[in-house]
């Protein structure tokens, strides 16, 4: 498989008002009490390795003792109102044990790891540059996806609940050759939902590191899915292709296994499957996404080239003319939307006459 690659190294993009707007009205706006450029202060930092020695490509970063004690009281205040409601009694319970900062990808993100210290219980928690792009995505990924996801927003700033799973890479490398025909079979079909869920939803850039498996335990098998943890490829390639996992090298095993335990009629069942169920999610949140695409309506999220090429590939993919007039990937996006949900509705009122 040839790799696909990205031209450019995606700019970040400011969060316009209207979005700031957007957040408030969602409750994803809170004064954060700590910015990531704080963050950026550490006096040295030492390479965090995994169990196999290897190079995790994050560091450990230490502050000065009077500033870490500010930072640590602050990620507590951020930790409360992440996952719980803000109430500061909680904090003589809790204990920061580590930050640490990624030297890896556009974002190079804060990772938090807050632990109980009553029960030795934790949890981690991201401090990143806010960038509208990945703003888009996540709140995209909380509406049309089976996932809610939990953030907050702030000037510069977002807080990111922890994704839990296994890398794909890892996952890919190390648990499917041990996986049985079963769940083999399993894991291809959601390979393929995934894959339809991105491409509708112009998630770009989901290579294997870039999403989780999450298997969970039924009674009597194990159900994998595929979840998205990096948005910042949200609308703002040109070519189609990038926003389908299936064109990536780094998928090569994951299409080879569609390849080899799905037929052709059940990649279409799950692709009309996947459609269907994105169709239900955005009836269910018919004003807030109608809201959240006149956002990005206005919204600077790509450059002139990229929006160009791609909306003549999803025209040359779906015939649909609506895409040629698009002005802006907020409009692509739209249309992409609207084009799924035509379709969805014309097949089902087919089935009652």
């Amino acid at each position: 498989m040839d790799d696909l690659k990205i031209s450019k190294k995606k700019p970040a993009y400011p969060i316009s008002d209207k979005l700031y707007s957007y957040l408030k009205e969602y409750n994803r706006n809170f004064r954060l009490p700590i910015f990531y450029d704080d963050l950026l202060r550490f006096q040295g930092a030492i390479v965090v390795y995994d169990e196999n020695d290897e190079d995790t490509l994050w560091v450990r970063v230490y502050y000065n003792e009077f500033e870490r004690e500010e930072i640590d009281l602050s990620l507590k205040r951020v930790y409360s109102n992440l996952i719980s409601d803000g109430n500061e009694t909680i904090f003589k319970y809790l204990n920061v044990d580590a930050i640490d900062f990624c030297t890896f990808g556009n974002t190079k993100p804060f990772r938090i790891k807050v632990r109980n210290i009553l029960n030795d219980n934790y949890t981690y928690f991201y401090v990143k540059k806010a960038d509208a792009s990945r703003v888009y995505g996540l709140e995209l990924e909380h509406m049309l996806s089976p996932y809610n996801l939990n953030f907050l927003v702030y000037k510069n700033t977002i807080i990111e609940e922890h994704i839990a799973g296994i890398p794909g890479d890892e996952f890919i490398k190390t648990m499917l050759p041990e996986c049985n025909s079963s769940e083999k079979a399993q894991i291809a079909k959601e390979f393929v939902k995934f894959n339809e869920r991105c491409m509708i939803r112009l998630l770009g850039d989901m290579r294997s590191y870039n999403y989780v498996i999450v298997p969970t335990h039924d009674f009597d098998h194990v159900v994998f899915k595929i979840r998205a943890i990096d948005f910042d490829q949200q609308c703002y390639e040109g070519k189609l292709n990038i926003y389908r996992p299936q064109f990536f090298k780094e998928n090569f095993k994951m299409v080879e296994l569609v390849r080899e335990k799905i037929q052709k009629e059940s990649i279409d069942q799950y692709k009309i499957e996947e459609r269907s169920i994105i169709v239900r999610r955005m009836i269910s949140f018919q004003d807030r996404i109608g809201e959240l695409l006149n956002c990005m309506e206005e919204d600077t999220l790509s450059n002139d080239e990229n929006i160009a090429l791609l909306k003549e590939q999803i025209y040359a993919y779906t015939l649909d003319l609506e895409f040629r007039k698009s002005k802006n990937m907020g409009h692509v996006l739209r249309n992409a939307l609207g084009f799924v949900k035509r379709n969805y509705e014309d097949i089902n009122m087919n089935n009652f006459s």
